[in-house]
């Protein structure tokens, strides 16, 4: 067999590709209504014929692409099914029961979305993760507010940005240690140089989710509706005891304490199936079918139904099989260099400090869109725009703070990302739901942006920091 000679993605084969992949998808997702598996699939497919035919790589490289990639988030796709047996358990425990129950008797209308920021805010800087935050704190303060009459997906925006503040700002944080080794910084000069660009898009976000909630405070809550919920809840336990909230407390003391996730949240499952045999009389069988295929609530009371049946590892099993096809034609388009062909291409058009910034965030949020995951679009757009941001005279940490407000915060905003996907998997909502009300992703990047453009925020590069940063990256 002759073997063909390879050659370099040129910037139409990354156009041609990406460009397919993001027309099938909207087709798809816009007007057949079908979910993102098959079309990421097709997208994969085609690149693979691309690459083989035209490019000249083999098979077996690409699938070494492919399993390099999905090996990489392994931990995130482990983490996704625990998460689905937590919450099973959390359920039948009366762990998450009773966190409605006893949130319905202290939290208003007025503040709930500006006080379920500031939760999830607390939470996930306190951890560094907001996958834990929204699987915890964030399905029950999603509960309570929808007793409340909120709608689901401005809450369930509330909790995002919330847990995305934390997942940003946090020292705990893999994506806040990662960003700054990518760059050439350290970690907590990342992190004062962020402020820039956080607390803006922060206040600005609360003050948004306040004006909201004005409207909703003018209501007049139906205590006898909130009194039936309770009652409903009640009547399904043997105890919604405060006592009960020592379990997510427990987790969340562990993350804080840099026990590993995946054990930690393992014994988040057992306390809460512990609690579920010893205290609410669920016997052995019925916890591990509960961790299997999820709670299914029969209290009577529809609202309660709707909202306790979920959870389970058989729940997330279709968000795992989307993130497998994202993340397979995301392995192909980094194997065969067309991502990094684009970004070369956009790099050349990118003009001072304004440019460079936007050259970098709209790399992230299309690698975000290509890859589906946001490790590799840190990972990519640091490795390629380092020398560029030296070169302009650029302090690294503006590099960072740029893949921070792009790379990290918009994950959760795309269906088929490793994030997106959790986040709509373990909120039940679509992430194009939600996606118009996660107000602190949405300025993180304009913010950025804008900082950029006025120069405000920006540190340049003496020539005395730049022999460190060399004896840093080396």
């Amino acid at each position: 067999m002759v073997k063909r000679e390879k050659k370099q993605a040129s910037l139409g084969d990354s156009i041609l590709c990406i460009g397919f992949l993001i027309f099938i998808l909207c087709i798809s997702l816009t007007k057949l209504g079908v979910s993102a598996h098959i079309p990421l699939a097709l997208g994969g497919i085609f690149t693979g014929f691309v690459a083989v035919f035209k490019l000249g790589f083999t098979w077996k490289e690409l699938e070494e692409g492919i399993l390099s990639t999905i090996s990489s988030t392994m931990q995130a796709i482990i983490i996704l099914l625990i998460v689905g047996m937590l919450i099973g358990t959390w359920i039948i425990s009366g762990v998450v029961p009773s966190m409605i129950y006893w949130g319905l008797n202290i939290l208003s209308p007025g503040i709930f979305l500006v006080a379920t920021t500031l939760i999830c805010s607390i939470v996930s800087i306190s951890t560094g993760s907001s996958w834990t935050t929204a699987g915890t704190i964030g399905i029950a303060l999603l509960g309570i507010g929808s007793a409340l009459g909120i709608p689901k997906e401005v809450i369930a925006g509330a909790i995002i940005s919330g847990a995305y503040f934390g997942d940003k700002m946090s020292p705990l944080s893999d994506t806040t240690n990662l960003a700054p080794a990518m760059a050439g910084t350290n970690l907590f000069t990342h992190i004062k140089h962020m402020l820039y660009s956080t607390i803006p898009a922060y206040l600005i976000a609360l003050i948004i989710y306040g004006f909201i909630g004005f409207k909703y405070a003018g209501q007049t809550i139906d205590n006898s509706q909130i009194a039936q919920i309770q009652q409903a809840l009640a009547a399904s336990y043997n105890t919604l005891s405060p006592f009960l909230l020592l379990i997510p407390a427990a987790v969340i003391l562990m993350v804080i304490l840099k026990v590993p996730a995946i054990p930690g949240l393992i014994i988040g499952t057992l306390l809460g199936g512990f609690v579920a045999v010893f205290f609410q009389g669920a016997s052995f069988k019925e916890v591990l079918e509960v961790a299997q295929v999820g709670y299914t609530s029969h209290s009577g009371m529809a609202f309660v139904d709707e909202l306790l049946t979920r959870g389970g590892l058989n729940s997330m099993l279709g968000t795992v099989s989307l993130m497998l096809c994202a993340l397979a034609t995301g392995g192909i388009l980094e194997k065969t260099g067309m991502l990094e062909a684009l970004a070369n291409a956009i790099l050349k058009f990118a003009k001072g400090t304004f440019g460079l910034v936007a050259a970098t965030i709209f790399t992230c949020i299309g690698t975000n869109l290509a890859v589906a995951d946001q490790y590799l679009a840190i990972v990519m757009p640091g490795s390629m725009y380092r020398e560029a941001f030296k070169k302009q005279g650029l302090c690294p940490e503006n590099l960072s703070r740029a893949l921070e407000d792009s790379a990290t915060i918009t994950s959760p905003l795309i269906p088929w990302n490793t994030c997106g996907a959790y986040m709509s998997a373990t909120l039940a909502i679509n992430s194009f739901a939600f996606l118009p009300f996660a107000f602190f992703n949405l300025l993180c990047p304009l913010v950025s942006l804008t900082l950029a453009a006025t120069g405000f925020g920006i540190t340049k590069l003496s020539d005395e920091k730049s022999v460190k940063i060399e004896e840093s990256i080396a």
